[in-house]
C-alpha cells in the first residue's frame, strides 16, 4: 500500500474518535474551515523551509503539509480517491493546455 493510502485509511479510522485523544478526529471536529486554515499554516512553513534551503526541515514541513491536506478534504467528505482519479484524469495533457481549459 502506497504511504498516502495508509495516511488516509488512519484519518479515516480516526474520524469521529473521541477528540481528546486523536489530533485528526479533533482537527475534523473543528470544522473544515479550521482544517483549512491549519493546511495553510503548515504550507506555509513549508514554503519557508523550501526558501531557507533547510532539506530536513523542508521534509518535516512537507510531511505535515500532506497530512493535513488529507485531514482537510475528509472534512470535505472528499476522498483522496477522488483526488487520484482528477490526476488520472489529466495523464496525457500538457499542463499548459489543463490550465487553458479551467479558465474557459
Amino acid at each position: 500500500m502506497h504511504p498516502m493510502d495508509e495516511l488516509w485509511t488512519t484519518i479515516e479510522s480516526r474520524r469521529g474518535t473521541d477528540p481528546e485523544e486523536s489530533w485528526t478526529a479533533r482537527m475534523i471536529s473543528r470544522g473544515p474551515e479550521k482544517c483549512a486554515e491549519k493546511f495553510g499554516e503548515e504550507s506555509i512553513e513549508a514554503l519557508i523551509e523550501a526558501v531557507k534551503g533547510d532539506r530536513n526541515a523542508l521534509i518535516r514541513e512537507s510531511a505535515d503539509v500532506l497530512y493535513h491536506f488529507c485531514i482537510m478534504l475528509a472534512s470535505r467528505g472528499i476522498a483522496l480517491d477522488d483526488v487520484w482519479a482528477e490526476l488520472a484524469s489529466r495523464k496525457g495533457t500538457s499542463g499548459l493546455a489543463e490550465k487553458a481549459a479551467r479558465r474557459s
